[in-house]
């Protein structure tokens, strides 16, 4: 596959129906994010292999099952914050199952997965940042050299998830979930709907806002009659998230960049850079959209790593003799 191309989805065995009745009641009525859907059916596939490997009906798993599978995954190789996702994913269908009177108790509860130190963001260095939104694409197609430079410079500049990007809409209406207003005097706002369903406003700044125009002006020559989706693929639909993380892994190896960059990476760059330069915690919490202020101070640790860098480099008491 050349770096322009955009992935075919997979076809995945299908869940079987009591399970695809909670994945439609977690996407219709929660409104969980798509990589939250995928996450979770993965996890209701990983608890059929399970129960049909015991075996034992999934109605009647007990906590022992699930201590032992949660623990077979652990011997695995599966990191402690994927077992936990699996858990969560085990524990709202158990819960699920006993709110409609089909269980007693839910075995899932009281199970936690192994504990493990939290890591800190990744995030892009200024620089690198800057070089990623500054480069210049190299798919073929214009149309697609302009999307793509939307994309970036959209998440970069805006600090949205992947999920909250493909789903906007060229224009707002009863029907979208985001979109974003063009304003008098040249702003913007981007109108999107994150977590829990909470909707937030971001501004758009200049260069992202160049970056849409360019993009709508040739919007149209990918996108399908009546398509109300912002962002498109080469068949004219809505992108999938599935088609932003490859294209901006292309483009992070096209700039030269020495990491793996993926959506949420540019979330935290956002984050980290603005704290970095503004030192407002709540200013960050607002745009990032977080419910607590103790998930947004993360991005303090990454600011006083940076700070702890240019100290070791600057300050001469800093240094060790002899080096």
């Amino acid at each position: 596959m050349t770096a322009a191309a955009e992935p075919a989805t997979e076809p995945q065995a299908a869940l079987p129906d009591e399970l695809q009745a909670w994945l439609q009641h977690l996407q219709v009525e929660r409104r969980l994010a798509p990589r939250t859907l995928t996450l979770y059916t993965e996890a209701l596939r990983r608890l059929v292999r399970a129960a049909q490997a015991h075996p034992v009906p999934l109605l009647q798993v007990q906590s022992h099952h699930v201590r032992r599978w949660a623990a077979q995954l652990h011997g695995q190789g599966l990191a402690p914050r994927s077992i936990a996702i699996v858990l969560a994913a085990w524990r709202g269908l158990y819960r699920w199952w006993g709110d409609n009177r089909k269980i007693s108790s839910n075995p899932v509860e009281g199970v936690r997965a192994p504990k493990a130190g939290r890591p800190l963001p990744k995030a892009l260095s200024v620089d690198h940042a800057v070089a990623l939104a500054e480069h210049e694409p190299t798919a073929p197609d214009p149309a697609m050299r302009a999307r793509d430079h939307c994309v970036v410079e959209l998440l970069y500049g805006c600090g949205l998830r992947v999920g909250e990007l493909v789903a906007l809409d060229v224009a707002g209406s009863a029907e979208a979930v985001g979109w974003i207003d063009r304003e008098p005097g040249g702003e913007a706002t981007a109108h999107v709907l994150g977590k829990g369903s909470k909707r937030r406003s971001v501004p758009v700044g200049s260069a992202a806002r160049q970056a849409l125009d360019d993009w709508l002006a040739v919007r149209g020559q990918l996108a399908k009659a009546g398509e109300p989706a912002l962002l498109v693929g080469k068949r004219g639909g809505r992108i999938t998230d599935g088609q932003v993380r490859a294209r901006l892994k292309a483009l992070a190896l096209q700039a030269g960049l020495p990491v793996h960059v993926h959506p949420h990476m540019l979330r935290h760059s956002f984050a980290s850079h603005l704290l970095q330069s503004s030192g407002d915690l709540r200013a960050v919490q607002e745009l990032l959209g977080h419910a607590s202020i103790a998930t947004t101070q993360v991005y303090t640790r990454l600011d006083f790593q940076h700070l702890a860098k240019v100290y070791d480099a600057a300050h001469p008491r800093a240094r060790k003799r002899g080096a």
